[in-house]
């Protein structure tokens, strides 16, 4: 039976992964297509890498090498799940990642984060870290805030949604694992993988203030229907124009997306979720913004993904007229 493995991916005293890797484990018992276990680091002590080849040449030497490898090995796919320490990974992941290469290649990976913003940041560059190493990186993810998933920011709460996004994360984690390890990705997981890189694109030219960046990302006829009036902005320099303004208003800027989830098709294909633009004005007031509904629409052309169609929103209360913006997802 397929093997999948859950690794806690922080030694912290106090942490929560431990809670986290329950929940999942315990959601994950109840399939009968594979066969579940959790994988704590804290069973696995490993010093700052020790070993004096590359882990590519595949000849470990110390003995706690070759028992992290031996474990490692047993496994078909991983579920990792991970908090957000300064906006990346633990280290303890990291270095336990680093002593090893063939035990990881070509098995499937999920992510499960969790943090002040749902420690997508560290999910981001585990997803990156992962692919170079040839896994195959599966698109849902869970992300678990500090604010709403846990009651007083300690005790594991899960709101509603994050089952069902655990679901879909373990179907394709397993439907990508196989007896051998992970199947070959097919050409929807690879389009997939393409249109979540053009969103993470979006993220790194919006905090760099990168306009000829975000240039690259859009048709040249893209239709935009977004937070500020009109109704819609035609054409990219229109689309760019509004990055422009932001720019010009910010000092500093961020922007986040949770719960991401995407359609494909052969040449046109879709993604919504929820995005958060945040940052420090230019009188150095620091503005947290708010959560607003996103849909990413794109077409391929020339071969190449580019954003035809994007929308945000945020509900309204009819009677009020007015936009809730006090909402988290």
């Amino acid at each position: 039976m397929t093997r999948i493995g859950i690794l806690i991916g922080s030694t912290r005293p106090g942490r929560k992964g431990d809670q986290v890797a329950r929940w999942v484990h315990e959601r994950a018992a109840r399939r009968g297509d594979a066969a579940f276990e959790v994988i704590d680091l804290l069973d696995h002590p490993l010093p700052h890498l020790d070993e004096p080849l590359p882990a590519l040449a595949g000849r470990y030497q110390h003995g706690h090498t070759r028992a992290w490898a031996d474990t490692v090995a047993r496994f078909d796919g991983f579920v990792m799940v991970t908090p957000e320490y300064n906006a990346s990974i633990p280290g303890v992941l990291k270095n336990a990642i680093d002593y090893l290469y063939a035990e990881w290649i070509h098995k499937a990976v999920g992510f499960v984060s969790y943090g002040a913003d749902g420690g997508t940041r560290a999910a981001r560059q585990l997803r990156t870290l992962c692919e170079l190493l040839q896994m195959g990186a599966v698109t849902p993810q869970v992300s678990l805030s500090l604010h709403t998933d846990f009651e007083d920011r300690a005790t594991l709460t899960p709101a509603a949604g994050r089952v069902s996004a655990l679901d879909t994360l373990l179907d394709h984690v397993v439907a990508c694992s196989t007896e051998g390890g992970a199947a070959t990705p097919t050409q929807r997981e690879t389009d997939e993988a393409a249109i979540r890189r053009r969103v993470d694109g979006i993220i790194d030219a919006i905090k760099s203030r990168d306009l000829e960046g975000l240039r690259r990302l859009y048709s040249t006829d893209v239709v935009s229907f977004d937070i500020d009036p009109p109704l819609q902005h035609v054409g990219l320099d229109a689309k760019l124009k509004n990055w422009a303004n932001v720019f010009t208003l910010f000092q500093e800027v961020t922007y986040e997306v949770r719960d991401l989830t995407p359609t494909v098709g052969e040449d046109v294909a879709f993604i919504h979720g929820f995005g958060r633009l945040s940052g420090t004005l230019r009188d150095g007031t620091a503005v947290g913004g708010m959560w607003v509904r996103v849909t990413f629409c794109f077409r391929k052309i020339d071969g190449e993904w580019l954003i035809t169609h994007d929308q945000v929103s945020v509900p309204l209360d009819i009677l009020g007229g007015k936009g809730v913006v006090d909402l988290e997802p």
